[in-house]
């Protein structure tokens, strides 16, 4: 080979091996930890989820804020179906209880993540009466009409609007239900948008029209567990409810229409206490509920949004907050769940593996006259606003 040809050659080699070097430099110095690189600014993604029996497709939609924190929504039933949020040491965990397949949420979901209505939680026999009329609702929790019926929002198709904003990005859900669906009167258009925000938070704004007068209580039925979903109980989970009175049930769980104080009952969270402490009680509200699921009455200042409930998980330093511009709060300890159900991760989901805060107006309202009116008439707008807030110790 000639002279000139390899000092080309070994000229051209040398080049190569600093090119790679330069390279491999200048990408050390942009390279970020994973932790950071999964971050980035708000997003949002979408994918099939799954088919209903009648040829419906499901989408789920994938939200994410610029830490890394990661919301999935599903247009069946407007499902919060994961919520990831990181530890104290930065770890991120599901603490949403749910199911990876469609069909185990149209065959067995206990209305995990949804959006309950038309009217969340129970009324009593199935009937009220509005303007003289009696309506007869499906009596599908016992003697007792529960979350809308045989098939309420929870199991209902909704339309969705993905948006992003510049420091948070969101999904907008509407649905109409027809006059007479579940046998409600008149034709409710809803709408709930979910926002994920870059300082953690869920924020979900319900709105709803009707073409006649109806009633009306929509919340969403998320059940937690900051240790993360299918890691065991939530006895441990610390509580604290900013209210001191509530609302004494019957052995349906209906309310009786009192409005009875708290303090020296085992109902009493002022205080921060575990879940557990006091779950077992001989106390006759607690036997009647199986532990809790009542609903606790507001101590609100009356002008929007208060806290109205706190919950540490001392193990992971999880912190949730709830926040709310209801005048009632629902705590469910998850005292139905039996073991049977498999969720995202795989683990079964035995007794008080997840807890509800389900903010909302009084069960069985429209019977009561000294509750709040969950009444919505024609010309009127049903608004109302919750946060799930998410922190660490």
């Amino acid at each position: 080979m000639p002279t000139s040809t390899l000092i080309r050659n070994s000229f051209a080699a040398a080049f190569r091996v600093v090119l790679v070097a330069v390279v491999a430099l200048a990408l050390s110095l942009v390279a970020v930890p994973p932790a950071q690189a999964a971050g980035g600014g708000p997003s949002i993604t979408k994918k099939y989820f799954g088919t209903l029996s009648g040829g419906k497709k499901i989408d789920i939609y994938t939200l994410r804020n610029s830490n890394g924190m990661r919301v999935k929504i599903l247009t069946y039933g407007g499902i919060l179906q994961s919520i990831e949020v990181p530890d104290s040491r930065g770890r991120l965990a599901d603490v949403a209880l749910g199911f990876d397949k469609l069909s185990d949420y149209v065959k067995q979901s206990p209305y995990f993540g949804c959006i309950t209505g038309r009217y969340a939680n129970r009324i009593a026999k199935g009937r009220f009466t509005l303007d003289g009329k009696t309506y007869q609702l499906a009596t599908n929790d016992g003697p007792n009409h529960l979350h809308g019926g045989n098939k309420g929002f929870d199991k209902r198709v909704w339309q969705a609007e993905p948006f992003r904003r510049h420091n948070s990005v969101g999904l907008a859900l509407t649905y109409t239900s027809p006059n007479g669906e579940e046998h409600y009167p008149g034709t409710l258009r809803a709408k709930v948008v979910y926002t994920l925000t870059d300082d953690n938070q869920i924020r979900m704004d319900y709105r709803a029209t009707t073409s006649r007068p109806t009633v009306v209580n929509l919340t969403n039925h998320t059940y937690f567990n900051l240790r993360g979903e299918g890691n065991g109980r939530i006895l441990g989970h610390e509580m604290r409810i900013n209210a001191s009175h509530y609302t004494p049930v019957d052995k349906t769980l209906i309310p009786t229409g009192k409005i009875a104080r708290l303090g020296g009952t085992p109902l009493d969270f002022r205080e921060p206490t575990a879940i557990g402490d006091r779950i077992n009680s001989k106390n006759q509200q607690i036997v009647r509920g199986g532990g809790y699921d009542h609903n606790y009455v507001l101590d609100s200042r009356g002008h929007g949004l208060d806290l109205a409930a706190k919950v540490v998980e001392p193990e992971s330093g999880r912190v949730l907050e709830v926040i709310t511009d209801q005048p009632g709060l629902q705590f469910y300890s998850g005292n139905f769940l039996d073991g049977t159900l498999r969720g995202t991760s795989g683990h079964l989901y035995p007794k008080r593996s997840g807890f509800a805060l389900e903010s909302q107006h009084f069960p069985d309202s429209p019977n009561h006259k000294n509750f709040p009116s969950t009444v919505l008439r024609p010309g009127d707008v049903y608004r109302t606003t919750t946060i799930y807030a998410f922190s660490t110790m």
